[in-house]
């Protein structure tokens, strides 16, 4: 758990004094995650599979997206209740023209989970050597991913040309056929084909100083599911903090 996320035991009982008692009565949260698999956000798959949100009262529908933006408008739309780990910017940018969402914790400090890599035969050896004819991938537009990449480019002073990838698979496809020259993702993907030398990490978002104490990403609910359910809102989010 991230030094700015509140201990579980002090948010489940928030919970249960919000409503009186805690979640004992099954109750089913649609949870979207965007580029399901990473090792930040697997805990809701992991603890669904373990039990431990049934103990709870809870049942998770979680389905994927593909970035922040996706996942972002599934969860103003209502077709999703919550969701985890998406990028701060991008809550607070549509937080602040009026979009009915919430903040119910710190997901993740700093951004050194976030990779970016190269061909084992290219010739980049760093991000210092990319060039204004340099394409380098992020997931889709206001995701955390985005936001390193703009980072790299504003802070670091990186010449290269940010081109949105998609998810890890499709980026690795582009990167080893040669279509962009710089990719990205987060563990566990990639980790087979580096110790295959078949890339090389050249960069982490940890390179940018002013990111490495910032939370990047939180957990988001919609506003009206967290005033009709708070007590499963809260509940939910303290069992997917990283510890």
């Amino acid at each position: 758990m991230t030094k700015f996320a509140r201990p579980l035991a002090f948010v489940l009982m928030t919970a249960t004094m919000a409503t009186g008692s805690a979640v004992f009565a099954q109750d089913t949260l649609r949870l979207t995650v965007g580029q399901r698999g990473l090792w930040d956000t697997s805990i809701s798959d992991v603890g669904q599979r373990a039990g431990i949100f049934k103990k709870h009262g809870l049942v998770l529908d979680i389905f994927g997206t593909s970035g922040g933006g996706e996942t972002l408008q599934a969860v103003i739309s209502g077709s999703a209740d919550l969701t985890v780990g998406i990028g701060t910017a991008a809550v607070l940018r549509a937080y602040s023209k009026g979009a009915p969402i919430r903040v119910i914790g710190a997901n993740f400090t700093g951004a050194g989970d976030l990779y970016w890599y190269v061909r084992a035969d290219s010739p980049i050896k760093r991000l210092t050597d990319a060039s204004d004819k340099t394409t380098i991938g992020y997931s889709a537009s206001g995701s955390s991913s985005h936001n390193v990449v703009l980072a790299f480019l504003q802070e670091l002073g990186v010449k290269a040309t940010p081109t949105a990838t998609g998810t890890q698979p499709a980026t690795l496809t582009q990167v080893m056929s040669g279509q962009i020259d710089i990719g990205w993702s987060a563990p566990p993907f990639g980790l087979k084909e580096l110790a295959e030398g078949k890339i090389r990490i050249i960069a982490n978002g940890n390179d940018v100083p002013e990111l490495r104490s910032q939370t990047v990403r939180v957990d988001m609910v919609n506003a009206d599911v967290l005033n009709g359910r708070r007590d499963a809102c809260c509940v939910s989010c303290a069992l997917t903090a990283r510890p």
